[in-house]
């Protein structure tokens, strides 16, 4: 298991992008979670194989139909439990 955290960049916010990224997280078996950041990105952290997490970065890009993706950054980042894929509110 490998984990990863991407924080996306453009219009994210507003447009159904985490409830995208929970959709496509558990079509791909992933586990972990996104939310809203204050400055205006998304954050996905997400556990699973990695080509998995590959596919997941390359749906992040497209993000939901009304969105517009001008940045995904990834990290490395450590595997903590999570048992499924979730929205998690500030």
């Amino acid at each position: 298991m490998t984990a990863r955290r991407f924080f996306v960049e453009g219009r994210v916010q507003g447009v159904g992008f985490r409830y995208f990224v929970e959709r496509v997280a558990n079509e791909l078996g992933l586990a972990g979670y996104t939310r809203n950041l204050a400055d205006g990105r998304v954050e996905v952290y997400a556990i699973g194989p990695a080509d998995a997490l590959d596919e997941l970065e390359g749906l992040l890009w497209k993000g939901p139909r009304m969105a517009w993706v001008r940045r995904v950054e990834r990290k490395e980042a450590p595997v903590l439990e999570y048992a499924e894929f979730r929205i998690e509110y500030s």
